[in-house]
């Protein structure tokens, strides 16, 4: 399993250590700058998945930042921390396709939700049971597709619905035992198709 790799630029070393702490013992792989004006050259020579940009920076304000990390890559997540909200910055954020924008001081509970949820949105597997919920709903999308079926179709077929069984197969939903015995019986598989090579 790749780990998720985060660029975390902030002029404040406490608050850059503070974050990589979190984010290391979570299992993510972490680079941090405290200088905005070295951060597109890291930001090239590396892949980064996310970055979290501090806004109010001396060096340079974060959302020019922002604006040349987005000439470069208009796909990677980016996380904005302010500890001074405006309209003009939040503005700015959603122009620029923000994936988060987080006021200071914020709870490690916050950080960490953000975090999980850009990477699951981005497919990016950040735990071995996130691995195995987009092996499922990769499976059960390949076999419903091989069999031209709609989500609708297999929704009557298994008696779930819909709405789950889109959750199921964008992996932002686990499935009970219950119901991937359901979905492999719709789709003439074992249940341990859906399992892929796991």
């Amino acid at each position: 399993m790749a780990q998720v790799s985060i660029l975390v630029i902030d002029d404040d070393p406490d608050v850059c250590g503070y974050i990589a702490d979190l984010l290391v013992h979570d299992g993510y792989r972490v680079k941090t700058l405290t200088d905005p004006s070295k951060a597109l050259d890291e930001f090239r020579r590396n892949d980064y998945h996310v970055v979290v940009i501090d806004l109010m920076m001396p060096k340079m304000p974060g959302v020019e930042l922002l604006g040349q990390i987005r000439s470069v890559d208009d796909d990677v997540a980016v996380i904005i921390l302010t500890g001074y909200p405006s309209l003009e910055t939040a503005t700015a954020s959603i122009t620029h396709d923000v994936s988060a924008y987080i006021r200071k001081p914020f709870s490690l509970d916050e950080f960490r939700q953000v975090v999980s949820k850009i990477a699951k949105r981005k497919g990016l597997a950040v735990s071995r049971e996130d691995e195995l919920h987009q092996t499922i709903g990769h499976s059960i999308r390949e076999f419903r597709r091989a069999r031209s079926l709609t989500l609708k179709q297999l929704a009557r077929r298994t008696k779930l619905s819909v709405s789950l069984l889109s959750q199921i197969e964008r992996a932002e939903s686990s499935a009970s035992v219950s119901s991937l015995y359901k979905v492999a019986a719709a789709l003439d598989v074992k249940i341990t198709d859906l399992f892929g090579n796991l």
